[in-house]
């Protein structure tokens, strides 16, 4: 085999640099290592398995770096993968259809988790017989054909750098990585697993579900890891979780001894409950083989595929990551591999040497053969007696592939064979035996069904999306550890049904997941709403309440929202209740004593006309105009019983009639004082000698300007009317929890055009009484129609401010209130005190008797008061 001249160079450094490592008399601590087993056959297939673990410490400078003094650890748990394959070539060797005449042999190697140990043992390989010889074949006649190895990222690309200088197949059984698929730099390279590209779905899916929004992530430095983290960030993102720390373990400490104490302390310090952890063995070694504080009791961790929880070494306990969550690629079950894994023992297979070095390590035999008999270790042990962190008789996805890889090789090798046309001599034994670099084609479009009728395909644009069991990390009862599967995640299935979990199947070591709360704030509560604190992920967060108005009927709600109108929100703000519908009711007592009062003065009212009308011939009745009085007592009753159309359940009709009828009877009252008062002055003024005013002073007269006043207001009243009438209506906002139904104005501008007009005419008696009110008669109304018109007007000069302010009820209220003020005063101050001389001074209400004291008030009298005639 040859190579450009260009990498000679390189190849040299390497043979130097290997050459120089394996001088034993130089380093006294030299452990000499078997680099391979081996099984001969017509054609040779090479397995790289990281069976050891080699400790890296740092490098001082004061002395030669020699990694043979670094101690090695047994990683028994990857030995199934080594039996994986030698069950895949005994099955394929015994299948007459398959590679009929041809015996497949393996050559096995270690490449011990370590990049320099990968690229010596693929030296190894491509020089055979266990030599390191750059560019140089120890080996008669080249049987070797492809190479099945790279567990981890890292460890296929060191292989790939040197086995693509010969074009050499390479089947990489460990995760899938799209760094490898670049075919101008690894066109030799083939992957079996399947894509992971739906793993962070699943992952946000579990997260999801227990309501875990706050957690951490651990991932190697490398590339891989950053488009995961890259896709959990802005999956995460969409679903209002975060990430409370991201621990990246650089990928040359994996295995570093003086940095194991480094990383879980910092991990276990995090306030994260939840611990996402994406990579694999390889790159996270260190994590396993580190001893964290007790605190990890407290942590839920979810493991992504490739890294083995289980497997840790024989002096730590299990207990850090018990309770796990592992999403592990589904695999059809092989048949027959769990009993091939029973019946291995050292004497089956006595002259493999990766199996005794397994065995006196698991088994912690003597490592002396004359020894290996004793009953501490009997040849015939079974691997079913070793715990699960040192051996699984189920088969582990990497075990999996390691199998389907095989039988890739092996389907290609055939369809190959198949092609060659007939060779009539048989003594052209180059033409016979395969080259490795003849595989590719074949490789490129294998597509078979495996033992388990598992779809298997080469070509990654083919690949499929892996599909997820979901394993707990538990105890049994004989606490003895075991993978349970709790539940799947196929990204092929409808959504809602891609994700199943069985909760109370889960052991979770000291932690109740149902109450776990791991999340960076707890959680707001119903009526409470979420704001972000300042400088913080949106996980951090304050819980203020709704303002008022508002409810929030789940947690963590970013905002309140309001109640419908005809709804309310509860104390605690957490959902809408019905409002009551309320009215000015003549139940509740503010209702009630509003009615009893109009009615009380309504008829007291009615009484007093009653007494005008059965003493309308004494002098105090006809000197006031009985008929301007007796129209004044009706249109005062009617004023008290108008207010009873605003007490009640408002209708279509008392929405209408309330506000024209009392502004129509109000404006009677009014204009009959007016009149009273006009009467008054004209009365006078005509008692001078030859004044033209007496013809004025006819009932007509007053009875005429009662009419004209009131008809202008009924006119008004019509003109609301007709243009834009009082409605019913509704107020949902006056009074929290009710609903309040009432009769809106429909014009603000007629209803105070109502108002100003009976002001005008109010103000205009008051005015009018006030300049005649010491005039010389018994009987004169002046003073009282002046207190009565202040006292009218100043409840409607309070009332409008009042009224303006006010809402719902307390509005209607108000109003009704300020309809009995004003006629109670106009009744006390004008009828009381005649009602009170007719019915207890009748000496004054006799003619006879008043003519002394009208002389003395006439005496008394000062002209100039009265206007000129």
């Amino acid at each position: 085999m040859q190579v450009p001249l260009l990498l000679l160079p390189v190849l040299f450094l390497l043979q130097r640099i290997l050459s120089t490592l394996a001088r034993k008399e130089n380093f006294p601590c030299f452990e000499q290592i078997k680099p391979r087993d081996h099984r001969e056959g017509d054609l040779i297939i090479g397995g790289f398995f990281p069976l050891y673990l080699m400790a890296v410490k740092s490098f001082p400078g004061t002395e030669h770096p020699h990694k043979e003094c670094n101690s090695h650890q047994w990683l028994h748990k990857n030995y199934q993968q080594v039996l994986a394959l030698m069950f895949a070539v005994e099955e394929i060797n015994r299948d007459p259809s398959l590679l009929p005449n041809t015996t497949l042999g393996f050559h096995i190697y270690d490449s011990y988790h370590s990049d320099a140990r990968t690229l010596e043992s693929s030296l190894r390989w491509l020089s055979g017989q266990g030599q390191t010889i750059p560019n140089y074949s120890c080996e008669r006649q080249d049987k070797s054909l492809a190479v099945i190895g790279g567990a981890t990222s890292a460890l296929s690309v060191q292989m790939g750098t040197l086995l693509e200088l010969y074009r050499f197949p390479q089947v990489s059984y460990g995760p899938f990585d799209p760094a490898l698929s670049n075919k101008v730099q690894f066109p030799s390279l083939y992957q079996i697993s399947p894509q992971d590209s739906s793993l962070h779905l699943g992952i946000i899916q579990l997260l999801l579900y227990f309501s875990w929004t706050w957690v951490g992530l651990v991932v190697p430095d490398d590339m891989r890891s950053e488009k995961f983290l890259w896709d959990m960030g802005e999956e995460m993102r969409r679903n209002k979780a975060c990430v409370a720390f991201t621990e990246k373990i650089p990928v040359s400490e994996r295995c570093h001894e003086e940095s194991q104490v480094a990383f879980m302390p910092r991990i276990m310090a995090s306030s994260a409950k939840v611990i996402i952890i994406h990579g694999d063995t390889d790159s996270l070694m260190i994590l396993r083989y580190s001893q964290p504080p007790t605190i990890s009791l407290w942590k839920i961790w979810i493991i992504t595929s490739h890294w083995d929880v289980t497997m840790r070494p024989h002096n730590h306990d299990g207990d850090t990551f018990l309770g796990a969550l592992i999403f592990s690629h589904q695999t059809s079950e092989i048949p027959g591999f769990k009993a091939f894994l029973k019946a291995v023992t050292l004497a089956k297979y006595p002259g493999d040497i990766f199996l005794k070095s397994f065995w006196v390590s698991a088994f912690e035999c003597p490592d002396e053969p004359d020894k290996l008999e004793r009953e501490d270790c009997p040849l015939n042990a079974s691997l079913e007696m070793l715990p699960l962190h040192y051996f699984d008789m189920t088969m582990l996805s990497l075990s999996y592939y390691v199998y389907s890889a095989v039988y890739a090789v092996a389907w290609a090798l055939h369809e190959m064979l198949q092609s060659r046309p007939e060779v009539e001599s048989e003594r052209d034994e180059r033409f016979l035996a395969p080259q490795h670099w003849q595989l590719h084609s074949s490789l490129r479009n294998t597509d078979f069904n495996n033992t388990a009728e598992a779809h298997v395909v080469l070509d990654e644009e083919k690949n499929p999306v892996a599909k997820y069991d979901i394993l707990n990390f538990a105890l049994k009862s004989n606490y003895d550890e075991v993978l349970v599967k709790v539940g799947q995640f196929v990204p092929q299935d409808p959504l809602g049904h891609d994700f199943t979990i069985c909760e109370k199947n889960i052991y979770s070591n000291w932690l109740d997941l149902k109450t776990l709360q791991a999340v960076c704030t707890e959680h707001c509560g119903s009526g409470f709403r979420k704001v972000a604190q300042e400088g913080k992920p949106v996980c951090c967060f304050d819980c203020v309440q709704c303002p008022e108005g508002e409810i929030s009927n789940q947690r963590d709600m970013d905002s309140c929202m309001k109640c419908p109108e005809d709804q309310y929100p509860n104390r605690g703000k957490d959902r809408c209740l019905p409002k009551a519908v309320t009215f000015l009711s003549v139940e509740e007592p503010l209702g009630w004593t509003l009615t009893c009062m109009a009615l009380s003065f309504s008829l007291l009212t009615l009484l007093i006309l009653i007494l005008f009308i059965k003493h309308q011939d004494t002098p105090i009745v006809k000197a006031n105009n009985r008929v301007l009085s007796y129209t004044l007592l009706i249109s005062l009753i009617f004023c008290f019983l108008c207010s009873l159309l605003f007490i009640g359940r408002p209708t279509t009709v008392t929405c209408l009639l309330r506000q024209t009828t009392f502004g129509i009877v109000f404006t009677v009252a009014v204009s009959s004082i007016l009149a009273k008062t006009i009467m008054v002055v004209l009365a006078f003024k005509a008692t001078r000698p030859g004044s033209r005013i007496r013809m004025w002073v006819q009932p007509s007269v007053a009875n005429s300007l009662v009419l004209i006043c009131s008809g202008i207001q009924v006119i008004l009243c019509g003109i609301w009317l007709g243009i834009l009438p009082p409605f019913l209506g509704t107020d949902p906002h006056s009074e929290p929890g009710h609903i309040i139904i009432e009769c809106k104005e429909g014009s603000s501008i007629a209803f105070y055009c109502v108002l100003g007009y009976m002001g005008v005419l109010a103000l205009a008696s008051f005015i009018v009484a006030f300049l005649v009110r010491n005039l010389p008669d018994t009987f004169n109304e002046a003073k009282f129609i002046t207190f009565s018109m202040l006292v009218f007007c100043s409840v409607w000069v309070c009332f409008l401010p009042t009224y303006q302010g006010s809402k719902g009820k307390a509005m209607v209220a108000m109003e009704v209130f300020a309809i009995l003020a004003s006629s109670i005063g106009i009744l006390g101050c004008i009828f009381i005190p005649k009602s009170y001389v007719i019915l207890i001074r009748p000496d004054r209400n006799a003619l006879e008797g008043l003519r002394n004291k009208a002389d003395l008030r006439a005496k008394n009298f000062v002209p100039k008061v009265l206007p000129k005639a």
